[in-house]
């Protein structure tokens, strides 16, 4: 157990260098106010017209970081600082999560996978790593049987957690690289504005990215203890 510790360990420091740098992007970029004077509101509303897209509503959610695109009510919801506020953090991810609406819109197939991930991984995720450390105690009490065959379950629903992790990457990057399109061709931003909001969403990917590391980390690991026992 002392290995699976340091992994986690290391990962969580990682994730944590990433998550405290993405803060401090978010609050340099917040202060860089639009030339343009568009609050994350207009700038979605624009955006979602823009794509020809007139069925999703943007709403402002409580919160921080709580921004994000619901498929099922086709809503772009947006934290109250993002909604209201006009500038290149705002216009960042206002734009990022109408790349989601558009995604939506245009039968993205990666999005359409995650979508069908999110029940499966709601339900497994939760009871994977306690399926697999409880065989491996019942395997090493009563020998290989049962729980080894209780352990593989826990894998597989971890590795549907890990799926889901590494489907969420191309999803993520294609929205932020569909924002940054659509705010370079319709000039939406001046070139500090723009480079502003490309840094912010740079480091905003970067935590689905560790975080599908961590994920892939941890399935490996465990992966290894439970067929390792069986030697």
């Amino acid at each position: 157990m002392l290995g699976y510790y340091v992994l986690i360990g290391a990962i969580g420091l990682v994730s944590w260098l990433v998550s405290n740098q993405l803060k401090q992007k978010f609050a340099k970029y917040s202060k860089v106010q639009l030339r343009n004077g568009l609050s994350g509101r207009e700038i979605a509303e624009k955006m979602l017209a823009d794509n020809g897209i007139y069925d999703v509503e943007v709403i402002s959610t409580p919160g921080q970081l709580t921004d994000h695109y619901n498929p099922k009510n086709k809503t772009v919801n947006l934290s109250e600082a993002v909604y209201n506020q006009r500038n290149a953090a705002a216009a960042a991810v206002a734009a990022h999560e109408c790349g989601h609406a558009v995604q939506h819109a245009q039968a993205y197939s990666a999005l359409g996978m995650r979508s069908a991930l999110v029940p499966i991984v709601s339900v497994t995720s939760g009871m994977s790593q306690w399926l697999v450390i409880g065989g491996l105690v019942l395997a090493a009490g009563a020998g290989i049987g049962l729980g080894y065959w209780i352990s593989v379950a826990g894998l597989i629903f971890m590795g549907f957690a890990t799926l889901f992790s590494f489907v969420t990457l191309p999803v993520e990057y294609d929205a932020s690289n569909r924002a940054l399109a659509w705010l370079k061709t319709k000039n939406m931003l001046t070139p500090e504005e723009y480079s502003g909001s490309k840094d912010a969403l740079k480091w905003a990917a970067r935590t689905y990215l560790v975080a599908a590391i961590g994920a892939l980390a941890s399935l490996l690991y465990w992966a290894l203890q439970v067929f390792g026992s069986r030697n």
